[in-house]
């Protein structure tokens, strides 16, 4: 399933692997909400963690047709996600993300189920879910 990417972190516009991984293999780039969740310090990266009632803000990224194979295998490889493996960091989920004009299904990496629990227990939280803000 060919889908857009949901980015919140080191993969926003600015950010060090943006220029990476991104410049050049994308149709549009397009500030988007997060719904349900909570955005922690890795350290040095983010973790999106779902929960009611929180939000994170991000950018949703269109790829390039005849770059998206590349590049989902890429973001693959840069968030340390295998399907079925139990070593991931993070998971690519489907979810719906907000932009200004609609609601559009999208791929998110989230925390893994055991990062996550270990996030929530003794994570540090980004207040108002803006890895661009926290500084």
């Amino acid at each position: 399933m060919t889908l857009p990417f949901f980015v919140y972190g080191t993969l926003r516009p600015g950010e060090p692997n943006h220029d990476v991984f991104l410049r050049g293999r994308t149709l549009a780039e397009e500030p988007a909400v997060l719904v349900g969740a909570l955005l922690y310090d890795g350290p040095g990266y983010p973790y999106v963690v779902e929960e009611p009632g929180a939000q994170v803000r991000g950018e949703l990224i269109t790829a390039r047709p005849e770059e998206y194979a590349d590049l989902l295998r890429v973001l693959d490889r840069l968030e340390d996600y295998a399907p079925g493996d139990p070593r991931n960091l993070y998971e690519r989920v489907e979810r719906e993300v907000l932009t200004d004009s609609r609601p559009v299904r999208a791929w998110v990496y989230v925390a893994a189920p055991a990062v996550a629990a270990r996030l929530r227990a003794h994570g540090k939280l980004i207040e108002g879910g803006d890895w661009t803000a926290r500084l």
